[in-house]
């Protein structure tokens, strides 16, 4: 294994019973690694329970004083979740010149990451292009925080509405980052381990449900999951925070940067976990590797 392409930890959980396990060098069940962009889907999971709980609706729109005296007021909460918001934005993990998510995470926005992304102007009319863009998650979490009734700078509510209505209803043991003024990173920052990960895939494979508690509203695994539009530098379809695996029927994928994935695959009762540090050019690679381990599982679910 070189440098170029480790695997941390892989973890296949089949009819919700772990089946294999294994971890790379210094690395252990209990070894907390890190989600880069797998927690944009928790934020999927954390939207969904304060749209539950009539905080906001995906509908909503004027969600910030900044977009109140422009186009961007119409910017919906569903664009922002389906990355169409139609803001200006540049996803590039190497060239921090041109880079947006550099400069949010370690630049000028680093302090406010939320404050940057809200900032960026129009490139498009909202909902005609799909960007990916971590500024546009960390809008949302952002947004989050300001219906819990955070203020600039402390994250009490939020974090306590994470743990109590998320992490804790479904098991999960998980360390949550935020920047100085109080914004969830939800873009990249969610600190777990493998059979932790695992257990957020279970809640999505669940329909939402948890030792046969509601915790996601209903229809909101699905709202995941319809995608619209298909990745071909990734070769995966894009819903709502969260990918699809084309091939399979139902299926949703957490994916991070340097390779990081839950694959949920509701037609074969699994869960499959990978952690690690991969450079760009093997991740289609490492998809292919998890596509074999996928298809050794029978395909179980109605047609």
């Amino acid at each position: 294994m070189t440098t170029d392409n480790m695997t941390l930890a892989q973890l296949v959980l089949h009819k919700g019973e772990v089946v294999s396990e294994f971890y790379g060098p210094e690395v252990t069940a209990q070894t907390t690694l890190i989600s880069w962009s797998m927690a944009k889907s928790m934020t999927h999971a954390l939207v969904g329970i304060a749209q539950m709980d009539g905080l906001l609706h995906v509908e909503n729109s004027n969600l910030f004083p900044e977009w109140a005296n422009d186009e961007r007021r119409n910017i919906t909460l569903q664009q922002l979740l389906e990355m169409r918001s139609g803001l200006s934005w540049v996803e590039d993990y190497v060239d921090d010149d041109v880079s947006d998510v550099i400069d949010m995470l370690f630049g000028s926005g680093k302090d406010d990451n939320a404050g940057y992304a809200i900032a960026q102007p129009l490139a498009v009319v909202p909902g005609a292009e799909w960007v990916y863009s971590s500024g546009t998650t960390n809008i949302v979490t952002r947004l989050l925080g300001n219906v819990l009734g955070d203020s600039a700078g402390s994250h009490a509510n939020m974090e306590h509405f994470m743990r109590t209505r998320f992490f804790d209803a479904i098991g999960m043991r998980a360390e949550p980052k935020f920047d100085p003024a109080g914004t969830f990173i939800g873009s990249s920052y969610v600190y777990a381990t493998a059979r932790e990960f695992a257990k957020f895939g279970q809640l999505y494979l669940q329909d939402g449900m948890h030792n046969g508690k509601q915790v996601l509203p209903e229809g909101w695994v699905e709202h995941a999951r319809a995608q619209h539009v298909f990745d071909s530098d990734t070769g995966l379809g894009y819903g709502a925070h969260w990918w699809t695996l084309p091939g399979e029927r139902n299926s949703l994928v957490a994916s991070g940067y340097e390779g990081q994935y839950i694959m949920v695959i509701p037609d074969r009762d699994l869960v499959v976990v990978r952690l690690g540090k991969t450079v760009a050019a093997l991740r289609n690679a490492v998809v292919a590797e998890l596509r074999e381990v996928i298809e050794q599982f029978p395909v179980t679910g109605g047609q």
